[in-house]
């Protein structure tokens, strides 16, 4: 029997997945929960697992493509459950249909099949536990419907086309080589990285294959510039990236947030001098041990204490509703810049965490978003974000706002400079705060309170007493 998996519903409101890598292939024998693929989506990797057993008959589209919710991804060959019963050894005498209905016992109950917890979408039911029956239908009939929805979709089907690696996929992108009409000389026909460069380094013609004809043909390339020096490969002088993934979500989120708020920022510099010298002493209290208290977890907590004293720059405008909503939480979010761009990690509740705790929960998001690892959940519902772009060596910036929220604060870099001390000029370490906010739901007015608290909590921690 041919079983289709289809892109599930990931959640969020999500309607399209970009399909990163395949970790099967065609002739594969995948067991219940395996992992078969990876797709990304809302800036997060995630992990597709089987709901059948069986062997990979086909895997309807390449890496690297985006698929809406429901597309066909691949059709596995399952086992079809034996339904032959044991024929009795003589025929019983026949009865009337009164006579049968009075013999037959009363139905028992059939508790409701459980399923497993599986890591997205969809589960198959445990081992033992039944089965819906489904109308059966031929496998003709779904073997046409699947090639109808992927046709319809767009998306491409790999029933005829070249083996090859993923990389090497990249790279003819990259060069402009078409691979339908190459041929490949690697292992069972396989098109290596050497036969992509051999196409474009100008050196002869190199043997294709027209797929559709199955004749032999030629790829032209241009002839070699004659310099007087023995050609070499010249550099391209404009490289192509498709936008997809954790670009593509940033992309639209970023355009979003700046034609829906009117965003305004407000700035200060602060002397941080105190807060560092604290910071040196927690990092040798015996009762934060095994904690690792930074800058970063100093000013999470000065802005959670701020957003309490000025809840606006923690709200979000409901357009639908006609509302202000301001929750009584603060779900805090980190901007991370990652090998594969820029996440926004989320700590729920933050304003409930001792600072030890809340300086943990920003570690191990932010580790996580940078390795790949961090979920959907991890990636949403923050209702104010601070960014540190003095990693970065920058003194200040303006943030775009993420979507949904009020304000974004952004750290500066600490440097110091001359400043003016117990009226002298004195060297002290200094840092620009930076706040974004939507002009919406903030006033001028409640920005320039919000950052003025956080700047006298960083400029003198004692500040926080009178403030709580």
């Amino acid at each position: 029997m041919i079983q289709t998996i289809t892109l599930p519903d990931l959640g969020e409101g999500l309607t399209e997945s970009d399909l990163v890598e395949w970790t099967v292939a065609v002739g594969d024998t995948v067991e219940l929960n395996q992992v078969v693929a990876e797709v990304e989506t809302a800036k997060a990797l995630v992990q597709l697992p089987s709901p059948y057993a069986g062997v990979v008959a086909e895997l309807l589209v390449e890496a690297g493509a985006t698929v809406p919710v429901g597309a066909p991804l691949m059709t596995i060959t399952v086992d079809e459950p034996s339904t032959a019963a044991t024929s009795p050894a003589a025929d019983p005498p026949p009865v009337s249909a009164d006579e049968a209905a009075a013999t037959l016992p009363a139905p028992a109950a059939v508790p409701a099949p459980e399923r497993t917890s599986v890591l997205v979408g969809y589960g198959p039911l445990v081992e033992g536990s039944a089965r819906p029956r489904r109308k059966s239908r031929s496998a003709a009939w779904m073997a046409s419907h699947a090639a109808a929805d992927v046709e319809g979709l767009g998306l491409t089907a790999r029933r005829v086309g070249p083996k090859v690696l993923p990389p090497v996929r990249k790279l003819a992108h990259d060069l402009g080589v078409d691979l339908n009409r190459m041929e490949g000389t690697g292992k069972d026909g396989m098109i290596t990285r050497e036969d992509v460069l051999h196409v474009v380094s100008g050196d002869g013609s190199a043997p294709v294959v027209d797929r559709s004809s199955t004749k032999p043909a030629t790829v032209s390339r241009p002839a070699a510039r004659t310099t007087g020096t023995p050609s070499a490969p010249s550099a391209e002088r404009e490289v192509r990236i498709p936008i997809a993934g954790v670009r593509k979500q940033t992309a639209a989120a970023m355009v979003s947030s700046a034609f829906t708020a009117p965003h305004a920022s407000t700035s200060l510099t602060v002397d941080v001098t105190p807060t560092l010298e604290l910071l040196e002493q927690l990092k040798t209290d015996r009762a934060l041990e095994g904690h690792r208290i930074s800058i970063l977890a100093l000013v999470a907590k000065a802005v959670i204490l701020a957003v309490g004293r000025t809840p606006s720059l923690n709200a979000r405008w409901d357009e639908a509703a006609g509302e202000i909503v301001q929750p009584a939480y603060v779900n805090l979010g980190i901007a991370a810049a990652t090998p594969r761009g820029l996440l926004v990690p989320t700590v729920k509740d933050a304003d409930a965490l001792k600072l030890p705790e809340l300086a943990d929960a920003l570690g191990a998001l932010t580790e996580a978003a940078r390795a790949g690892t961090a979920t959907p959940a991890d990636l949403a519902g923050g209702t104010i974000t601070i960014t540190n772009i003095g990693v970065l060596g920058v003194d200040s910036g303006t943030p775009i706002l993420v979507p949904g929220q009020a304000a974004i604060l952004a750290m500066g870099a600490i440097r110091r400079r001359p400043w003016e001390f117990h009226d002298e000029v004195a060297l002290r370490h200094v840092m620009t705060l930076s706040v974004s906010f939507d002009h919406r739901l903030v006033d001028g007015a409640e920005a320039a309170r919000f950052l003025s608290d956080v700047g006298a909590i960083l400029a003198q921690p004692g500040t926080v007493l009178r403030m709580v």
